[in-house]
């Protein structure tokens, strides 16, 4: 069984659960808080496991991986069957980039110890912070509804059945809609989101859906 180190609410853990959920993947979450007590990630006993002092983290056994896209190579191996890769390779290579325009572009830019730093110690307040959520989160999903207007319809990002890129985009609408990023703009990208929501593997990677999420969570 896989044990992944996740936070409730961070969105790299969140596509991360829904890929194991998809690959029907056994796994037992070890809770990691990302803000009590100046945020459980910073211990010694985690930082021996992840040096970079983040989630997601999967072990496999002893076996241990950060960073969720390396984390999805690694299911495409180790769990071959269903794919969760097209099979055309240039198919392939776009789903990539649209996994990496999320994980390297967009969710960086809102990430928790980011914002910390834009307020202490840049003295950054908190409308300004919001400015900065709204433009780089904007700013990437126009990107991502543009990477995909192009192409024939269907019912997920890359054809009618869940890839990578699902995992990728789900946890990202859901973080645009904490930060209060207006989403109208892009329906493609909603429409996805909501045949993704229809399926279990995504409704049971939920946030609210966690062992750790408090009980009433927003």
């Amino acid at each position: 069984m896989f044990k992944l180190y996740s936070y409730w609410r961070s969105s790299s853990a969140y596509r991360v659960r829904i890929a194991l959920n998809l690959k029907g993947a056994a796994y037992e979450i070890v809770p990691v808080h990302l803000l009590r007590d100046g945020g459980e990630q910073h211990r010694p006993e985690y930082r021996a496991l992840n040096p970079q002092e983040l989630v997601p983290l999967l072990a496999d056994g002893a076996f241990c991986l950060a960073q969720s896209l390396a984390i999805f190579q690694y299911l495409e191996t180790r769990l071959p069957q269903p794919k969760l890769v097209p099979e055309d390779p240039r198919e392939a290579a776009r789903m990539w980039a649209f996994c990496q325009a999320v994980a390297c572009e967009i969710q960086p830019l809102q990430n928790t110890r980011v914002l910390h730093y834009l307020e202490h110690p840049l003295g950054v307040d908190e409308a300004r912070r919001r400015q900065w959520l709204h433009h780089w989160i904007g700013t990437g999903l126009a990107a991502l509804e543009g990477m995909l207007a192009s192409r024939a319809s269907g019912a997920c990002c890359f054809g009618d059945t869940p890839t990578y890129a699902d995992c990728c985009l789900v946890p990202q609408l859901y973080a645009a809609r904490r930060y209060g990023v207006a989403l109208a703009a892009f329906p493609r990208l909603l429409a996805i989101e909501a045949r993704c929501a229809e399926r279990e593997a995504f409704r049971r990677a939920a946030p609210e859906a966690q062992p750790d999420a408090p009980p009433t969570s927003g």
